[in-house]
């Protein structure tokens, strides 16, 4: 399984040559304590530490909360006893009490509750263990990222004093290292092989927390033996031929820089004179803008001015439009009431008009009726007449006449 190095954790093969020997060289340091012991490597990244444990321990398991390291650990290193284990080293899925060494190299500070890795470390560590961690020193580390900038996998940095406190508030047994890059003079015999650990001589000095590069402490619940000095010496390096062929590289890479910046220079020498020359063309184009800016600035103001009285007009319109629509109202209002008011009336008249038709009908046949008796009293008037000169032309009627009795008609 391929995985790619960014700057979180070291993998083989993909760092520089001092940056994989400071990493290694705290394995090699905890080597010396892992013998025949159960080992938890937390925060064991590609494997490469727990392998080397592996060499003295008994059993050493890596655990690391990247899924991509894990894997890739238990492809590069299957080694029959060692296991590699997800999860976390703020909440270690492992049992308490359950190993005498554990180490966490350069895991602390990627923790923003660093203090659950001490509390799981007590809580695992067998009776008589001991627990190696390490940091860099916050002071020395920052002053070396001026350029780069802080490292965004850091979460909590220490200084000296803060890291030895904290790890005295759980070990109440602590032995503190500094680990810096020493220059070696090495003598090897032609033809021999193999690490050396013998017939070394190294001048002491006092150490100094503030200029230590990196902080290592052996934490224990009882007390230790001995904190021997330990030194590390990568494999067979000249160091000074290495530094001589890196200052040759940066001659050469100096001596193209000083070809660049001759070249720089003539650029910037043409780009002074288009600066000019595009100074007075802008000092023009702003003269220009000026003017347009007050053009636009009076365009501006007439437009609100004309703004102005549309909406003076505008308001005198819906002002005239309300007015009007009251009216309307009132106009409709009047119509709705004079409507009802007159079908009231209608209605009154349609009535009276029902009861002049009732009582002209009654009238009718009063008329007919009385037309008819009117007719038969002609009729009989007509017959009292015929009656009546008959009876004048009587003889009776005359002789009663000239005596001075009987009827008289007039």
């Amino acid at each position: 399984m391929a995985i790619e190095f960014t700057g979180e954790r070291v993998i083989p093969g993909q760092v520089d040559t001092d940056l994989w020997n400071e990493h290694f060289a705290r394995y090699a340091f905890a080597a010396r304590l892992a013998r025949g012991k159960r080992v938890l490597d937390m925060g064991c990244g590609t494997g490469y530490g727990s392998a080397e444990l592996a060499k003295q321990a008994a059993k050493v398991t890596g655990l690391d909360l990247s899924a991509d390291a894990v894997n890739y650990a238990r492809e590069n290193f299957r080694i029959a006893n060692v296991e590699f284990v997800e999860g976390s080293a703020a909440g270690v899925p492992l049992a308490d009490n359950s190993f005498d060494l554990i180490v966490a190299f350069e895991v602390i500070e990627h923790l923003a509750d660093w203090k659950k890795l001490l509390e799981e470390s007590r809580r695992l560590l067998a009776a008589g263990g001991q627990f190696v961690v390490s940091t860099p020193n916050k002071s020395y580390y920052q002053s070396t990222r001026v350029v780069s900038g802080p490292n965004p996998y850091h979460e909590h940095e220490f200084e000296f004093d803060e890291f030895r406190e904290a790890l005295a508030e759980y070990f109440p047994h602590t032995t503190l290292f500094f680990e810096n890059h020493s220059d070696g003079i090495v003598f090897q015999a032609l033809g021999s092989t193999g690490s050396a650990e013998a017939n070394l001589r190294m001048e002491v000095s006092a150490p100094d927390a503030a200029k230590a590069h990196f902080f290592v402490a052996v934490c224990a619940m009882s007390p230790m033996l001995g904190a021997p000095t330990f030194v590390y010496l990568p494999t067979a390096a000249n160091v000074l031929r290495q530094r001589e062929e890196h200052i040759q590289k940066l001659e050469v890479e100096l001596t193209k820089k000083d070809e660049w910046l001759s070249k720089e220079k003539q650029a910037h020498q043409e780009l002074n004179l288009l600066h000019t020359a595009l100074d007075a063309e802008l000092k023009k184009r702003n003269t220009w803008g000026l003017e347009l800016d007050k053009q636009l600035k009076a365009s501006w103001e007439q437009l609100e001015a004309q703004k102005t009285a549309q909406q003076q007009m505008a308001e005198g319109y819906e002002a005239e439009l309300r007015r009007i629509e009251e009216q309307l109202s009132d106009k409709i209002a009047w119509g709705l009431a004079t409507k009802e008011s007159l079908e009231k009336e209608l209605d009154q008249v349609n009535g009276d008009l029902g009861k002049a038709v009732e009582l002209l009908n009654t009238n009718e046949a009063l008329v007919v009726e009385r037309t008819q008796w009117a007719q038969q009293l002609d009729l009989e008037i007509a017959s009292l007449r015929e009656l009546l000169a008959v009876a004048e032309q009587s003889k009776w009627v005359k002789l009663g006449r000239k005596f001075g009795f009987g009827p008289h008609f007039n």
